[in-house]
């Protein structure tokens, strides 16, 4: 007998049973609305100072500004323009918040290491260090540097003196100044060729070091490269650096380069605060890797400090860089507390001054905070990059 099966034609998949396709839809709908809300938001604060006679656009940048600024790295002066104002703000920021994760790095590092040290003393100071500066308010503490130290400090004429040379007093530290004549930029070809040859040593050494497990020296080559070859090239160029000393000239300085107490202030807070939060980072990484790590350098006969260098940091570097990033950004974004003490940042110069005169408020904030925002994400892709690059590969 013969028996026929009869198939089922399949069911057409009806599209919004399909998890990808709602996936796109949904991703579609959410930007529409977040592009409507934007465009509602800007359709109606331009309609609204257009109906208040406030003028819109960015050609205030162009005006000159009138006011003076405490502190510039750049050549400034009242008659320049606002627009000049952003970049001394924006250079100003971007000094502060470079030198505080350098100091905070290297001072982070040094108390997370005390942390789990064997000397009772010892551990215990960086224990209170981190507890005590954790604890207490950014902004506190940058008022107490600024108000409670720095100002108390004696006055020009009384100052404090390292060789008649370098002078500390309540207007700031003043330092001798460079004064670089022709010939000089042979100083500074002969600096970054020395840079250049240590990184060049260094990965030659670590090379050397995968291939036959020898390790050449490295620190005391590269600094005599670094230093060595700039005063060689100093030297062979007929002293074309020179030195202008700080004098005092009636009430105050004159002359050389001058740490105002602002500065000083604000890098030191931020610093000490930020290198709280470090240390733990740093503690917990090295706590990150086995203990079976150290017990095998020390079999082998490393010392501890060797063992600490070549064998912990950088197993703990990739527990230590993903925290360590978020600090470094919540450092550059803390800067903007400059304008409590009157430091000349970012904030303080153009959204504070600038703004109070022009009146351009949305053009001014939103400038600021891409500013802010290109930062971070630079800040972010480069320790992206380094994380990468330290990253535990298997062979």
């Amino acid at each position: 007998m013969n028996t026929t099966t009869e198939t089922t034609p399949p069911v057409a998949k009806r599209p919004w049973r399909d998890p990808r396709v709602r996936a796109i839809a949904f991703q579609i709908l959410a930007l529409a609305v977040v592009g409507w809300l934007g465009w509602t938001l800007l359709d109606n604060t331009l309609t609204n100072m257009a109906e208040r006679g406030i003028s819109t656009g960015f050609g205030f940048l162009d005006e000159p500004a009138g006011f003076g600024i405490l502190f510039s790295l750049i050549p400034y002066n009242e008659t320049m323009s606002y627009g000049r104002t952003f970049w001394v703000g924006l250079l100003n920021t971007l000094l502060v918040s470079g030198l505080g994760i350098v100091i905070a790095t290297l001072l982070g590092f040094i108390v997370g290491i005390a942390r789990l040290s064997s000397n009772w003393l010892i551990a215990k100071l960086a224990l209170a260090y981190i507890e005590v500066f954790r604890n207490i308010p950014l902004l506190l503490q940058i008022f107490f540097w600024y108000f409670a130290v720095l100002q108390n400090l004696p006055s020009p004429r009384q100052s404090v003196t390292v060789g008649e040379a370098v002078f500390l007093n309540n207007r700031g530290l003043y330092l001798p100044e460079p004064i670089f004549q022709s010939g000089a930029g042979w100083v500074a070809l002969a600096l970054l060729a020395g840079i250049a040859a240590t990184v060049l040593l260094a990965w030659a050494a670590k090379r050397r070091q995968d291939r036959t497990g020898r390790r050449l020296p490295v620190f005391w080559p590269g600094l005599a490269l670094i230093i060595g070859l700039p005063i060689l090239a100093y030297a062979l160029a007929g002293t074309p650096i020179t030195w202008q000393l700080p004098a005092l000239q009636g009430f105050n300085f004159r002359g050389g380069m001058t740490v105002l107490p602002e500065l000083a202030a604000l890098l030191t807070a931020l610093a000490v605060y930020t290198a709280a939060f470090i240390a733990e980072i740093v503690r917990s990484g090295i706590l990150s890797v086995d203990r079976g790590q150290v017990e095998a350098a020390s079999a082998l006969g490393l010392r501890p400090r060797l063992t600490l260098r070549l064998v912990v940091i950088p197993q703990a570097m990739r527990v230590i860089i993903p925290p360590l990033t978020s600090q470094y950004l919540n450092l550059t974004k803390n800067s903007s507390l400059a304008t409590a003490i009157g430091y000349p940042d970012l904030v303080a110069v153009f959204m504070g001054t600038t703004l109070n005169q022009t009146g351009q408020a949305v053009e001014i904030v939103a400038m600021t905070m891409a500013v802010y925002l290109v930062i971070s994400l630079s800040i972010s892709a480069l320790m992206n990059l380094y994380n990468r690059a330290v990253a535990l590969k298997e062979r």
